[in-house]
């Protein structure tokens, strides 16, 4: 049984408003997001494609990651990429209390150097107070519209591609992960993704 859901349902926008879940556009805008790098086994492949296509991003960074992969982090911001921070340890807030997870973040904050205040928590799992906290920081949380689930080794490549092209609409914000998990999926499916949304008139901006 799947923990996610591929296309986040309208009740729990409604329920979370205080949570940037898609950008509401009439336009064809849609926002490519990844999680859980700088990793020097998927990232550079990851800037290699988007510079293919010539578009932009946005990198959710785990702090650790950052501190051990340097020069990794430094191509991603080199290359024109949106920074967001993705706590130090992809700590998963409904199982740590509200001073640790904020310390944790407010490391890598400090770590990244970042002054955009963007933040997605790990999972998507973070409680109303630790939310409530973080927006009085002025951080702007950042979920999603559209999951890739390339994360999940039980779905094929083809699969993880349809999660995609047969969810995202105007403003969608899509997820897929700069990770070793992801990689057979990320793979195949992300440059299938960004050919076939061009394609359809769609063009891509950072948050």
């Amino acid at each position: 049984m799947k923990w996610y859901f591929v296309k986040s349902p309208t009740w729990v926008k409604w329920l979370f408003t205080t949570q940037t879940w898609s950008i509401p556009t009439d336009e064809k805008y849609v926002y490519l997001t990844f999680d859980d790098g700088p990793i020097p086994e998927v990232t550079p492949w990851v800037l290699h494609v988007l510079n293919q296509f010539q578009i932009k991003a946005t990198f959710f960074c785990i702090g650790d990651n950052v501190q051990k992969h340097p020069e990794v982090y430094k191509q991603v911001l080199a290359e024109g990429h949106q920074i967001g921070n993705h706590t130090f340890n992809h700590l998963n807030g409904w199982k740590t209390n509200t001073q640790l997870y904020l310390a944790n973040m407010a490391q890598t904050e400090s770590i990244i150097q970042n002054s955009n205040k963007l933040f997605r928590p790990p999972y998507g799992k973070i409680t109303p107070k630790q939310s409530d906290k973080l927006i009085s920081q002025g951080y702007k949380i950042i979920m999603w519209d559209v999951l890739s689930a390339d994360f999940d080794q039980t779905i094929t490549p083809e699969m993880c591609l349809q999660n995609v092209i047969q969810n995202t609409t105007s403003g969608s914000i899509i997820v897929f992960h700069d990770s070793i998990k992801a990689k057979i999926n990320l793979e195949y499916a992300l440059p299938k993704t960004i050919a076939y949304l061009l394609d359809q008139g769609y063009k891509f901006k950072t948050l």
